[in-house]
């Protein structure tokens, strides 16, 4: 049996860990990874499921806001939290140098080229019924696709301690029991990485939330309309050695496989 195409979406500049961490995950699942960027885009014949990768910030004008500037908070805890991370660098410095190196450097800036590409790819994709798993940005502007909004900046939710800035898993979050996540992570509760600034405030149209903190930010939501339509505010690809986060690859390509065959 042929394996199922998976498209990956990415910027046209960096991304380039982000990008052969996905693909090997796809390629361990049995997929076929199909890099996608504004400059090289595919059409959505051409796929059997779609990850829509991390990144540069969602424009807030495609959820009806002004950019928002991040509080003096939340920068002063960024600046606290710098300690774990260097801790963080002496024990993977190789790997961080990779990320830093090949990855997205204007995250603020946005990117409104990928927000036109990923946007259509996602409304066409919830069309057809296709699977997708929304990753970090992803999650945040399927959210967006389906009506939702964010939070800019989440400075508020961190008064006590820093929001983390890790690839590594130390922040656990609590996942719905009755979820499909739950399902197939096959966990009500897991340790994840944290890369973004940002998070779902509102979901958009028959979209749940599934997984969150304790503090209340929400770290998966998925579309109670369609059998596998997630998004994780993690990155499960740099998470290969945990086998509830390759769960995820895996059920994705499995899905694809299954509707390539319908």
């Amino acid at each position: 049996m042929s394996r199922p195409v998976i498209g990956i979406t990415g910027p046209d500049r960096g991304g380039l860990a982000a990008w052969f961490c996905a693909s090997w995950a796809v390629r361990l699942a049995g997929g076929r990874p199909l890099r996608i960027t504004p400059a090289r885009p595919a059409a959505i014949e051409q796929l059997d499921a779609l990850v829509v990768g991390g990144g540069a910030d969602v424009d807030p004008s495609l959820y009806g806001e002004a950019v928002v500037s991040p509080a003096l908070g939340d920068l002063r805890r960024r600046s606290r939290s710098l300690g774990r991370f260097l801790a963080t660098l002496l024990l993977f410095p190789l790997i961080w140098l990779l990320r830093r190196m090949l990855s997205t450097k204007q995250l603020r800036k946005g990117d409104t080229a990928r927000d036109e590409l990923e946007l259509d790819l996602l409304k066409q994709a919830l069309a057809r019924d296709m699977p997708i798993l929304g990753i970090c940005r992803g999650a945040q502007l399927l959210n967006v696709a389906c009506g939702g909004c964010l939070h800019q900046d989440l400075s508020d939710f961190y008064n006590e301690a820093p929001n983390l800035w890790t690839i590594w898993p130390q922040k656990e979050v609590v996942i719905d029991d009755e979820s499909r996540l739950s399902a197939t992570m096959e966990r009500i509760r897991c340790r994840v990485n944290s890369l973004h600034r940002q998070a779902i405030r509102e979901t958009g149209d028959h979209l749940r939330v599934v997984a969150w903190e304790d503090n209340g930010v929400v770290q998966a939501i998925e579309h109670t309309d369609h059998p596998y339509v997630i998004g994780v505010q993690w990155h499960p690809e740099y998470l290969p050695q945990r086998r509830e986060q390759r769960a995820l690859f895996k059920r994705l390509v499995a899905e694809a496989r299954g509707s390539a065959a319908a």
